[in-house]
């Protein structure tokens, strides 16, 4: 009996029918020798992209997107990145190796992973988000979120306080004055979607604490927040000028740091006003605000809360001695601030916007309202 040497067990293939050969391995590997032939390479590492299936139609995305030139989907990652001769391999069993397995098709852009609510569906070259004012437009909805109730109590809140102080004295006042000041501020930058922006924030505040100053070595004369504010938009002129950013940026951050110091500066208008108006503009736009916070149609809550304002005007009037001309300067005062409460609830706005923005810009826009009318009545 003669020994056989050992060969290793080969399993039994079951018989394929012959397949024209295109060069074309779904796995992503290299063109193979023809059988019987051996193995062998190309010398010339160029010579095998004329062996290579070359993709000519167009992907799947166009529906969404202009047509775009692709290579065989990855099947791992089919809508994720295109194919490359470095991506990963599928494994494949050795139950399964002699059959070929067909590349996954690219799912649907809900069903990716990467695909959450509010995007666009999934492409090669990526899609911007939707934002939800958007969204809101093109389905026929408002893009307007009301501050809330919340915001409203804390409006109310600062708007006492501003009305106490006035009752106190003009250095009692600064106190208030300046929080409603650092918080219009900052409050307008995030409305308009630039955040972080320390330095324009940082510029608006520096512009109403210098309007503070030149209004109380001035004795309180208005000409002085006009002087600021002149000066404040000459030096965002020049900050802007000497960024490097792209010229639509700054742009943006040239009028949102102008707009944000002017509010800011104007709502100095409150140290420049007599105590008596002030105490009742105040009052007045505690009271508007929080009846604009009920939940009552729009056209309604409007009247609703300028009705309120002048009560509470007649009310601190009384109080102070300005009398019944207190509710003319209510309602006027009431009138402002809901402008300003329109413009917290512009495109969306998010909840630091209404815990800022939404608790400032009703005070800040009712300043200059306030000594106009305290001027006036008194």
């Amino acid at each position: 009996m003669t020994d056989q040497p050992n060969q290793p067990h080969q399993p039994h293939q079951p018989h394929q029918p012959h397949q024209p050969y295109d060069g074309y391995d779904p796995y992503g590997q290299q063109p193979q020798a023809w059988p019987g032939q051996g193995p062998q390479g190309y010398e010339d590492p160029h010579a095998a992209q004329q062996y290579t299936q070359q993709w000519q139609g167009q992907t799947w995305e166009t529906q969404n997107h202009q047509a775009v030139s692709a290579q065989p989907p990855d099947p791992e990652t089919a809508i994720l990145t295109p194919q490359s001769p470095r991506s990963p391999r599928p494994t494949r069993s050795p139950q399964n190796a002699g059959a070929p397995q067909p590349p996954q098709a690219p799912a649907s852009p809900g069903a990716a992973g990467t695909s959450a609510p509010g995007y666009g569906p999934a492409t090669v070259g990526g899609n911007t988000r939707v934002t939800d004012a958007q969204r809101a437009r093109a389905e026929g909805r408002s893009p307007i979120i009301e501050p809330g109730m919340q915001p409203a109590a804390l409006t109310a809140l600062l708007g006492l306080l501003l009305a106490g102080a006035a009752a106190v004295g003009t250095y009692a006042l600064l106190v208030p004055l300046v929080v409603l000041q650092a918080v219009t501020a900052a409050g307008w930058f995030r409305l308009n979607g630039m955040w972080p922006a320390r330095q324009g924030i940082a510029l608006g505040f520096a512009g109403a604490l210098a309007a503070d100053a030149a209004l109380l070595a001035s004795g309180r004369s208005p000409s002085a927040i006009l002087g600021t504010l002149g000066v404040w938009v000459l030096l965002a002129l020049v900050l802007q000028l000497r960024s490097h950013a792209d010229p639509d940026e700054r742009m943006y951050g040239l009028m949102a740091t102008v707009a944000a110091s002017a509010l800011a500066i104007v709502a100095g208008g409150y140290l420049a006003a007599e105590a008596d108006a002030v105490t009742v503009g105040a009052v007045g736009v505690a009271v508007a605000v929080l009846a604009r916070a009920l939940p009552l149609p729009t056209p309604a809550s409007v009247v609703v809360s300028l009705l309120a304002a002048a009560g509470a005007g007649i009310a601190a009037g009384s109080a102070t001695g300005l009398g019944t001309p207190g509710a003319l300067l209510g309602a006027g005062a009431a009138a402002c601030a809901l402008i300003g409460h329109r413009v917290a609830s512009y495109d969306y706005p998010s909840r630091f916007v209404h815990f800022t923005a939404g608790v400032a810009l009703p005070l800040a826009a009712a300043a200059p309202a306030v000594y106009v009318l305290g001027r006036a009545l008194g």
